[in-house]
């Protein structure tokens, strides 16, 4: 067995799962931290600077939704694998999901390039806030192969059941790119004064060195093999489920990028407004997000090991943890939404935009842990259709035209309220579906042969 990895199939179920999302969490609180910390950052610059930030998120998603949907395609993989004891077919999908990572985000790098300014435009940016998100986008490009590499890295150890190393891997980089922001944004210290695309530069320098990180790591924790026999054979299996996850990760910013046209549409001080709310609400999100990544190994690993009740565990108190901290979150972003909001940026109309979101969209934060917990549990049982068709129903089927009438009579609160009624419809959804599933599931591997 790999030096760093743990057997998530003995011991207790919550302890695992603390374990797991307690330094997932740390990760992912340090990326979002970075974030956040950028908008703060850029907000000191201008509301325009802001807005141009803003509108480079759904593209922003759309990459790194690619590299995530080739990642939870090994990831399921490689845990039921782990979980069954065979760690030689491990090791080498791992290897082979770095090698199929790299040659498909070059791809899409070579793409995006040249579309740019055309998706900004698209999306509803003026002249002046095209120029300013392309400038951005283009450079912090240059990072995403980086990223990528980290990424992919980060969720293979999980796979494994290692989530210490990528937790600090992924602190220290982000704490990195908030130490570098304020010299290239800024120019402080001798260091040229870059705006908006010093916040790119700093991206580029945090994730580089982020990836000499992980390479150490994953050598150091031997989950890699030179066999790149059967390397055909490998992506098929990868992408059996990260085809789907990829499709799932694009479709989630497809509605994204409607809803922000259709924020464009009342001003950029509302796309500005967004973009605030919408990381500090990502900040309380960050626990749900880390609890449902770590419920992916956890169900990976027993469920090849045919643990069925430690998986019905896991998910029951998965989804009891994620619908209680909804609702403390909803209170806490009521009573201090537009303080938050003030820090960042304050101009009274990014302040009212922003605390409208966050009276609004926190609503569904509980049924939207249901819902990433429950498709989390159908990748890792390497059923990737279900994740896919609740994505298209939330985003596009559903999630668009909710958005649309909610625009027409209540204007940009109740696109809010859309996003809202289709999260609760969802995150119920999804959970009766994977109750059913596991049912089945179950009955299928105790038939006799």
């Amino acid at each position: 067995m790999a030096n760093t990895a743990q057997n998530l199939t003995i011991g207790p179920v919550h302890t695992h799962l603390i374990h797991l999302t307690g330094f997932m969490l740390m990760g992912f609180v340090s990326v979002m931290g970075a974030n956040l910390m950028e908008t703060v950052y850029i907000g000191r610059i201008g509301t325009i600077e802001l807005a141009a930030l803003g509108f480079t998120f759904p593209l922003v998603m759309t990459l790194q939704g690619i590299t995530m949907g080739l990642s939870i395609g090994a990831s399921s993989v490689v845990a039921r694998s782990i979980g069954n004891d065979d760690w030689p077919r491990a090791r080498k999908l791992i290897t082979h999901c770095f090698v199929l990572a790299a040659i498909f985000i070059l791809v899409v790098i070579v793409v995006t390039w040249w579309s740019l300014a055309a998706i900004f435009e698209l999306l509803g940016a003026n002249p002046k806030i095209v120029d300013l998100s392309t400038g951005y986008m283009r450079l912090w490009l240059l990072g995403l192969p980086f990223f990528t590499v980290a990424m992919v890295g980060s969720t293979m150890m999980r796979a494994a059941g290692d989530a210490k190393t990528p937790g600090y891997l992924m602190t220290v980089g982000s704490l990195l790119q908030i130490g570098l922001g304020p010299l290239f944004i800024f120019g402080l210290f001798g260091f040229p004064k870059m705006g908006l695309s010093g916040a790119a530069v700093a991206f580029i320098v945090a994730r580089f060195v982020g990836l000499l990180m992980y390479g150490w790591a994953i050598q150091r924790s031997e989950l890699i093999s030179k066999d790149m026999s059967g390397f055909l054979t490998s992506c098929k299996d990868i992408l059996h489920v990260g085809t789907p996850a990829i499709a799932s990760n694009l479709v989630s910013p497809i509605g994204m990028s409607v809803i922000t046209r259709l924020l464009a549409g009342h001003g950029a001080v509302v796309v500005a407004g967004f973009s605030v709310a919408s990381r500090i609400e990502a900040m309380i999100m960050m626990i749900i997000f880390a609890l449902s990544m770590s419920v992916a190994p956890f169900v990976g690993q027993n469920w090849g090991r045919q643990a069925f009740d430690r998986v019905k565990l896991a998910l029951k108190f998965a989804n009891g943890f994620v619908l209680i901290w909804g609702a403390v979150a909803y209170l806490f972003l009521y009573l201090t939404g537009a303080f938050l909001v003030s820090m960042i940026n304050d101009d009274p109309s990014v302040v009212e935009a922003a605390t409208w979101y966050l009276l609004i969209a926190p609503l569904g934060i509980g049924f939207m842990g249901v819902m990433v917990n429950s498709t989390s549990a159908f990748n890792a049982l390497g059923k990737p259709m279900p994740p896919l068709i609740i994505s298209v129903l939330q985003m596009i089927v559903i999630g668009i035209p909710m958005a649309l009438v909610g625009n027409h009579f209540f204007g940009y609160q109740g696109i809010f309220a859309g996003v809202v009624a289709t999260v609760t419809l969802l995150g119920t959804v999804s959970w009766l579906w994977l109750r059913s599933e596991i049912t089945r599931g179950i009955a299928a591997n105790r038939e006799p042969a």
